[in-house]
């Protein structure tokens, strides 16, 4: 484990007038020296004060006019709701803690932590013609050629992620899985299966199973599924946080963690000859928001679009205008958060990348008309606008930036694009390959045994929290099977009844496409798989985000799946009629509960 460094610094400095005009309840405070904005809670003569800036996604906070006591601020990007006067998150119920400043006198002190990549500076050197290019391969996955070492960032080349979800939008170059065999060592930032490709990286195994591949020290291991998905790759290297790793006496790297999702996203600081490039990939807030400054290189996400909210939900609100609203503003708001961030840092060269993707199977069309997502040459028009000293980059498969000719003049042709009449879009997929490898899991032996429903959610292990959820399977078109399952989970105290219960209790109704829904029981996977990939359907009454509950199906799932072996050994041991012992039949039936 690394050891923390920890400083602190004013943000903020009141006088006792200014202190004395507060009121009483909220304030809303900027500093003159950064303009930064702060959230100060006034009660009975004590103080409280906070960053503006929500946990979830970083957006700011205003008053929320449906809060009488006046204790509660509203975030403008997802409605989140933090009690300030507690520090707690509201709505959703059960999820962040907020930050508290700590008041010094009368002044406002942020404990940071200390910037890691300081430790051993190391001066630029001058770079050679070609010893130092990035080439774009597909979404997140870049190549660097680094003086005589080549480094890949996140891999995925073949095949889909998210189950079914996702697919490549640009064509790689036709060299990219040699390319990724013959590399010195490969980064891969999370789990995510845009960034972590079975696919891709059983081809990997089956020429170079001995690769190094380098991952952050996540609570939830990177590879926890590696096992399951019998790839065979050995040289698989967990790094801590923070600290430099030297390649060799010119190349390093160090990765970071980031502190909205510590338990999945990193980002990593590549340095070479000490010219740094940032690479911050899907990280909400990477190193408590502290990243380095004037790099050579950044790149980072852009697009939006990678959840299923709100084109996977029905009812209330959820109307096609809502959804089109709302998509709207989110990508105007990420969008500018971004050009905000790049014009922050300042880096030489930006590259906005790991949003290339595109739900190319037929049966997702509504989504991929619905999913507007963020362009990147926008993008780089509005950061030149805001930035013009920044040079942006919008990349294309097979396109080479050589840094050293992007450093010396940037008038200079810096950037190889791909041949003439290169394919860029994908237009095919092996749809049928994929689909059928997940279908597979529909007719698998567990599922002819109705308790494999209280089998699979007490292995899973939410419960103790009043939520009551009915899972149905259903067909391509989200429409129900008939001799598919159709069930109530009470996670209150994890029973299955028959009807809802009589005492108040929110629910969510989840259709899931019944192939995907399989496989992923089947094999213990998370339900990013469903959710993000979007191969169900949620309605929810009241309309409020359950925390708890999605966090623990989507990244607190045991990392050891169900045995599912024990199972059916139970199931042998009675008759074909009969369950496991102390398992209620009646009340997980298809046909009583439909």
């Amino acid at each position: 484990m690394m050891n923390i460094k920890h400083l602190t610094y004013t943000v903020l400095s009141l006088d006792s007038e200014a202190v004395f005009s507060l009121k009483d309840g909220i304030n809303f405070k900027k500093s003159p020296d950064d303009g930064k904005c702060y959230i100060i809670y006034k009660e009975n003569g004590e103080l409280k004060a906070c960053k503006n800036q929500c946990k979830h996604q970083g957006g700011l906070f205003i008053k929320d006019i449906e809060d009488l006591d006046g204790r509660t601020v509203q975030c403008t990007k997802h409605y989140w709701k933090l009690n300030v006067s507690t520090m707690q998150y509201v709505n959703p119920p059960d999820s962040f803690t907020q930050d508290e400043l700590d008041e010094g006198g009368l002044q406002l002190v942020e404990v940071i932590v200390w910037d890691p990549w300081l430790a051993d500076p190391q001066d630029p050197q001058e770079l050679q013609e070609g010893e130092v290019t990035v080439t774009y391969l597909t979404h997140a996955c870049m190549e660097l050629q680094l003086g005589g070492k080549k480094m890949i960032f996140d891999p995925w080349l073949t095949g889909p992620a998210f189950a079914r979800g996702w697919w490549l939008l640009h064509e790689p170059p036709a060299d990219s899985m040699e390319r990724l065999c013959m590399a010195d060592l490969i980064y891969i930032s999370h789990m995510h299966s845009d960034h972590l490709s079975y696919p891709t990286l059983k081809s990997l195994s089956a020429t170079r199973p001995d690769v190094p591949i380098y991952v952050g020290d996540t609570s939830r291991p990177v590879f926890w599924m590696l096992e399951k998905r019998q790839v065979q790759l050995t040289n698989i290297n967990v790094v801590p946080f923070g600290i430099w790793q030297n390649i060799d006496e010119h190349l390093r790297f160090m990765i970071l963690k980031d502190e909205v999702h510590p338990e999945l996203d990193t980002c990593i600081i590549v340095e070479y000859k000490g010219h740094m490039i940032l690479n911050t990939v899907d990280c909400t807030r990477p190193n408590y928001g502290r990243l380095p400054h004037n790099v050579d290189l950044m790149m980072s996400d852009f697009a939006g679009g990678a959840s299923g909210f709100p084109m996977t939900f029905s009812g209330g609100k959820y109307t096609e205008s809502w959804k089109a609203d709302f998509i709207k503003n989110e990508r105007k708001k990420l969008m500018n958060y971004k050009a905000q961030l790049v014009k922050s840092l300042q880096p030489k060269i930006y590259c906005p990348f790991a949003g290339y993707f595109v739900e190319a199977h037929p049966s997702d069309r509504y989504i991929k008309e619905t999913n507007t997502k963020n362009k990147a040459e926008e993008l780089n028009a509005l950061i030149k606008k805001s930035a013009p000293g920044i040079t942006t980059w919008t990349p294309k498969p097979g396109a080479v930036l050589d840094l050293a000719l992007a450093l010396m003049s940037p008038s200079r042709k810096a950037i190889t694009d791909p041949p003439s009449g290169t394919n860029i879009y994908k237009d095919s997929w092996d749809f049928d390959l994929y689909v059928d490898e997940l279908n597979r899991a529909i007719t698998a032996e567990i599922f002819k045994h109705k308790s494999w429903i209280q089998f699979y959610y007490i292995w899973a292990g939410f419960k103790n929290y009043n939520l009551v959820v009915r899972v149905i399977e259903t067909d391509e078109d989200f429409i129900p099977i008939d001799n598919g399952y159709n069930y109530l989970v009470d996670f209150m105290d994890l029973s299955f009844p028959t009807q809802r219960p009589t005492r108040e209790h929110p629910y969510e109704e989840i259709k899931n496409r019944i192939g995907v829904m399989r496989h992923v029981v089947k094999n213990g996977l998370l339900w990013d798989d469903l959710y993000i990939g979007f191969q169900n359907r949620l309605s929810r009454e009241p309309d409020v985000y359950h925390h708890r509950f999605w966090n623990h199906f989507q990244t607190e799932l045991p990392v050891a799946g169900p045995d599912w072996d024990l199972f059916l050994q139970q199931v042998s041991s009675y008759q074909r009629s009969a369950e496991p012992q102390g398992i209620q039949t009646e009340s997980v039936s298809a046909s009583t509960l439909s």
